[in-house]
């Protein structure tokens, strides 16, 4: 079932070129009105009824480990539902991707549902290359927040410039890497941004970019769908840790280093 219509999802964004400077100064730019709530609205019961279907995690919190406590993780949903494939593969999305990065076109890595329960504690500082087999940096997440998300929520934080900041770039989501990079990133007076979403914001950010999220600390979850795009002319890496490793065979399967990442998997998304 179509729950809105096509121009809502496909009908291009106004990106001001001081938005792509931003992006491409800061690491990440937090964007207004990339959606329209109600668009929001309509598709938030579909994704969330499939993180309930779809999630694997069943632990009391206290018995979780620091990253099981950050959010529920359930992946790929747009192979497990209709509607939420119409917003994964919005072509108005992968646009401002392709045009902050630079890039001729965009496809999907994967999506990713992150709902953070209440009581759900921080996300530790981190950057998502780590996890991926990707030759390039021209790749980047868009965090679109399913419901108004105020600080006591736990938005993301995000470290202005850290982007360039090798430092930690070994390290998996981890009591360590909010412990160092927490360290590294004040020593090299990194801006930390920090700010609510409205309903219909969206940020997007660089794969190398640090960032960080609070914990829940209001009544309700802090529910947020992920799209991962990367360079339509993106090349497999050879996997430099076992994180990688693995997500090469989820992510990109048949494929080997050197080869285009462009499994069945991986559609374009979004090419002018």
């Amino acid at each position: 079932m179509t729950i809105a219509s096509p121009s809502a999802r496909d009908t291009p964004y106004d990106l001001g070129p001081e938005q792509v400077a931003r992006f491409a100064r800061d690491g990440f730019v937090h964007l207004s009105g990339v959606l329209d709530p109600q668009v929001v609205r309509d598709y938030e019961p579909e994704i969330t009824e499939k993180v309930i279907e779809l999630n694997t995690m069943h632990l009391p919190m206290e018995e979780r480990s620091t990253y099981n406590k950050a959010f529920l993780q359930v992946g790929n949903l747009w192979r497990h539902s209709e509607q939420v494939r119409e917003l994964v593969f919005s072509s108005r999305l992968a646009r401002i991707a392709a045009e902050l990065l630079g890039v001729d076109g965009v496809r999907l890595y994967h999506d990713q549902a992150l709902y953070k329960e209440p009581g759900g504690g921080i996300t530790p500082w981190h950057a998502d290359q780590y996890y991926w087999p990707l030759s390039s940096d021209r790749c980047c997440t868009i965090w679109l927040p399913l419901q108004e998300t105020p600080l006591e929520m736990g938005p993301l934080s995000f470290a202005a410039e850290s982007h360039h900041f090798e430092f930690g770039r070994d390290l998996p989501i981890s009591d360590e890497s909010e412990a160092q990079l927490q360290k590294a990133l004040a020593e090299q007076e990194f801006a930390v941004v920090t700010e609510p979403f409205a309903l219909g914001d969206a940020s997007y950010h660089l794969g190398w970019t640090f960032h960080h999220a609070g914990g829940n600390v209001a009544a309700d979850p802090r529910r947020v769908m992920t799209v991962i795009y990367i360079d339509a002319d993106m090349v497999v890496a050879e996997p430099v840790n076992e994180n990688q490793e693995s997500d090469l065979a989820a992510s990109f399967p048949g494929l080997r280093p050197g080869d285009l990442a462009a499994s069945p998997l991986n559609p374009v998304l979004y090419r002018p």
